[in-house]
C-alpha cells in the first residue's frame, strides 16, 4: 500500500469532508423541494369514471418515479357542463402557479390556451390541433401548447363506412355535435361535424347535424328532429353532452329503433358500434409529456403526438333491440363484442 504523509491526508480528509457536506445540504435540499402542481381541467362532473381515469394516471406517474402527495399535487376542476365556466377555472389554476394545466377536451383546451400564454398546456381528447389553432404544426406546435390527438383524419370516412357495411341500404343520418366545440362556422358547426357530412355524402347518405348544448340539453327534442327527418342511423360525437348524457341518449335512440355508432370507449353506455382511435392508447402518453414539461421542456417545441390505431366495439343485444343483425364479417373483426 503506497504511504501517505500527513499533510496530504489533512487535505484529502478535508476535501472528503467538504464533499460529504455539500452532498448532505444537496441531499437535504433535495428532500424539501416542494412537489410540482399540475391543475387538470374537465368538461363534466365527478365521477366513477373519471376517478378510473385518474388512477389510472397517478399509477402511470409513480412508473416514472413521480408519486402523487411527494412529488406532484394534482388539483382537478370540474366545468359541471357548464363550459363557459372555463375561462374562470384557468384563471384559478395559473393564480394558484399550477407548473402545468392539462385539458382534456377540445373546449378547455381552447380556453387554456386564450387565458394564459405562459403556463405549460398540455391537451388531450382534441380533435384537429392545427385546425382549432392550438398548435401551428403537429410538427412543432409553439407557443406554450402541446399535447395528443387520438383523431386520424381519415376517420369520419371510415365511421361511415362501417355504418355502410351494417345497414346497405342507409340515405339518412343525423350527427349529433353540440356547439360549444371550438372552431365552428357560422353555422356552427365544427371541423368534425363537416368531416362527418362529407364522408356521408361521398356514400350517397343525406347528413343532419343537429346541436345539443350542456348541461340540460334537449336531447329528446333533438331525436323527434330525427325521426321527423327519417334518419336511420346516428353518429355520436364525442362531445361533452355525449360523455355526460351518454346512457340517456343510448335509451333514446333504442326508443326511437335509431342504430349509434360512438367512439370505442362510450359503446358501454348501450350504443350499436364504437369505432375509432383508442382513447386509453392517448391516455397513457399524458404522464410521459408532462414529465418531460416538469423537467424543463418547453411544451411548444415537442410534437403533437397522434394516436392511429383504431378499435372496433359491438354491442349485438342493443342492435337486436332495434331490429339491427350486425354482419358476421363485422362481428368477426371485431376487438370487443359486448355480450
Amino acid at each position: 500500500m503506497p504511504s501517505i504523509n500527513k499533510r496530504e491526508f489533512l487535505v484529502t480528509a478535508t476535501a472528503a469532508s467538504v464533499c460529504i457536506a455539500l452532498d448532505g445540504s444537496r441531499g437535504r435540499a433535495q428532500q424539501s423541494e416542494k412537489p410540482r402542481v399540475l391543475g387538470i381541467l374537465v368538461n363534466g362532473r365527478p365521477s366513477p369514471a373519471f376517478d378510473g381515469l385518474r388512477r389510472t394516471f397517478v399509477e402511470d406517474f409513480a412508473k416514472l418515479g413521480i408519486v402523487e402527495g411527494k412529488d406532484l399535487i394534482i388539483e382537478t376542476r370540474f366545468a359541471h357542463d357548464q363550459l363557459d365556466r372555463f375561462p374562470e377555472l384557468v384563471t384559478e389554476l395559473v393564480q394558484l402557479k399550477v407548473d402545468v394545466i392539462l385539458a382534456l377536451g377540445g373546449v378547455s383546451a381552447a380556453a387554456a390556451a386564450k387565458v394564459t400564454k405562459a403556463t405549460p398546456l398540455v391537451y388531450f381528447i382534441v380533435t384537429d390541433p392545427v385546425a382549432l389553432g392550438l398548435a401551428a404544426s403537429y410538427e412543432r406546435p409553439g407557443g406554450n401548447v402541446t399535447g395528443v390527438t387520438t383523431l386520424d383524419p381519415q376517420q369520419p370516412s371510415k365511421q361511415i363506412a362501417l355504418l355502410k357495411e351494417v345497414l346497405p341500404r342507409i340515405e339518412r343520418l343525423a350527427i349529433l355535435s353540440d356547439p360549444t366545440l371550438p372552431g365552428g362556422d357560422e353555422r356552427g358547426w365544427a371541423p368534425l361535424d363537416h368531416a362527418l357530412v362529407e364522408a356521408a355524402r361521398a356514400q350517397g347518405i343525406q347528413a343532419q347535424v343537429l346541436k345539443v348544448k350542456g348541461p340540460n340539453p334537449d336531447l329528446e327534442g333533438a331525436f323527434s328532429a330525427m325521426v321527423k327527418e327519417r334518419a336511420e342511423a346516428a353518429v355520436i360525437v364525442e362531445t361533452p353532452v355525449a360523455l355526460s348524457h351518454g346512457k340517456q341518449i343510448a335509451e333514446l335512440a333504442s326508443v326511437h329503433r335509431l342504430l349509434t355508432l360512438w367512439t370505442p370507449s362510450r359503446v358501454a353506455a348501450g350504443g350499436v358500434l364504437g369505432f375509432g382511435t383508442r382513447f386509453n392508447e392517448g391516455f397513457q402518453r399524458l404522464p410521459f409529456i408532462v414529465d418531460k414539461v416538469l423537467k424543463g421542456s418547453n411544451p411548444g417545441n415537442l410534437p403533437v403526438e397522434v394516436v392511429n390505431r383504431y378499435e372496433l366495439v359491438v354491442n349485438p343485444k342493443a342492435a337486436q333491440a332495434i331490429g339491427v343483425t350486425i354482419p358476421a364479417d363485422v362481428l368477426k373483426r371485431a376487438d370487443r363484442v359486448i355480450e
